[in-house]
């Protein structure tokens, strides 16, 4: 009872401005679900393959050639494995830890432009993760984890 007389009653406050109280609310729903259903799209995956390291470098190698002599000096996969933690990190870590993932992507632009990659080649591995994942998926992939997907990859390009 004591602590009722102390503290203030909560109230629910809208810290979007311009953004009424229920669209900030769909705002927040809809970030949860799009996490959620990309969890469940990456839980699949992983029941159908236990280490896609392979398969999404294999994809970004496809896609552009040139990359992989860029990682000649990694032997034991270590360095690719390491890459797509921290991608996988990013994807799922939007919603949780959203500053500091959004730091990271920043500075991981900016840091892979000293290998000669352009800052939007990043966005090259995370649609090969997408498409990786996509494909194991096989018919379980749906139109709703589709877009759930593409709203997370925007997300993701739109960080400078």
């Amino acid at each position: 009872m004591l602590f009722a007389i102390l503290r203030p009653p909560l109230r629910r406050r809208n810290r979007l401005p311009g953004v009424s109280f229920d669209a900030a609310a769909s705002i927040c729903e809809t970030g949860v679900m799009t996490a959620a259903l990309i969890l469940e799209t990456l839980e699949r995956a992983a029941e159908a393959c236990a280490d896609p390291a392979p398969l999404v470098y294999q994809r970004l190698f496809a896609l552009r050639p040139e990359f992989e002599p860029l990682f000649v000096m990694d032997t034991d996969g270590g360095v690719r494995g390491s890459m797509l933690e921290t991608c996988f990190n990013a994807i799922l870590g939007l919603d949780d830890d959203a500053a500091v993932q959004r730091v990271i992507i920043s500075s991981s632009r900016f840091s892979h432009t000293g290998y000669g990659l352009a800052e939007t080649d990043l966005d090259l591995m995370f649609g090969a993760i997408r498409d990786t994942v996509r494909e194991l998926n096989g018919a379980s992939w749906t139109p709703e984890a589709a877009a759930a997907w593409e709203t997370r990859l925007a997300e993701i390009a739109s960080i400078a």
